[in-house]
């Protein structure tokens, strides 16, 4: 894929996460590592919202954090991106987004039930980060961050948002919103009172394969751009 197809995607995939409610004004932030040069990636910038994205105002960014290549401005969380970089060479794609559902789900301190499909592709695989409600600005954090990460797909910043990282930014989008729809039918369940038990895990574990095949996700995400697509003509 060359840069400016992977450019394109990222302006997509910005236009479909606002469009699925992941938008919190400007803070949202998603990168991409570049396939020929894996110590750099494209990353949204401060001060637009996801859906502003466009090829000219993409930064591109080394594992330290530094911009170089672009003029806008770079989000001071970027550390949550260079640190997962670092320690996840499997992880091409990065989103930070402060979805509603998920953040409420997180300070609740129960864990996430597989009472619904989009809860069992995180069966057993949520990572939790409680060291600080505050932003991520320091290399530091950021490897706090990805340490509590691990080898999951998913990690909640506790009573802050959720970060997903995937080889794909097809995954990366609908792990998100898939994320955000199962912490939703959790808290309605429990608000309606106590939850039935769940289902055997060996039935859980074989949904969770199911929904986690890659052309599962990139069916899913285009159909998501068409949509997008739509609502702009």
């Amino acid at each position: 894929m060359t840069h400016s197809e992977i450019k394109e995607k990222m302006i997509w995939a910005g236009k479909v996460l606002v469009n699925e409610g992941q938008d919190d004004f400007t803070r949202g932030h998603i990168s991409v590592r570049l396939p020929d040069k894996p110590s750099l990636f494209f990353m949204k910038c401060h001060s637009l919202g996801l859906d502003e994205i466009t090829e000219d105002n993409i930064l591109t960014i080394d594992l330290e954090g530094k911009v170089v290549a672009g003029t806008s401005r770079r989000h001071s969380e970027v550390y949550i991106h260079s640190e997962i970089f670092k320690v996840r060479p499997d992880v091409h794609c990065i989103l930070h987004t402060h979805p509603l559902y998920s953040i409420a789900w997180s300070g609740g301190g129960r864990p996430l039930k597989a009472i619904s499909q989009p809860a069992a592709l995180f069966y057993n695989a949520i990572g939790i980060y409680t060291d600080t409600i505050n932003l991520i600005r320091s290399h530091e954090m950021g490897a706090g961050v990805a340490k509590a990460l691990g080898p999951h797909s998913v990690v909640m910043l506790k009573n802050h948002g959720i970060v997903t990282a995937a080889p794909t930014v097809e995954e990366v989008v609908i792990r998100t919103i898939m994320f955000e729809n199962a912490a939703q039918i959790q808290l309605i369940a429990e608000a309606a009172g106590d939850t039935a038990p769940e289902f055997p895990k060996a039935d859980i574990e074989q949904l969770k394969h199911d929904i986690s095949r890659p052309d599962q996700f990139a069916v899913n995400f285009d159909y998501l751009v068409r949509r997008a697509k739509r609502r702009e003509r």
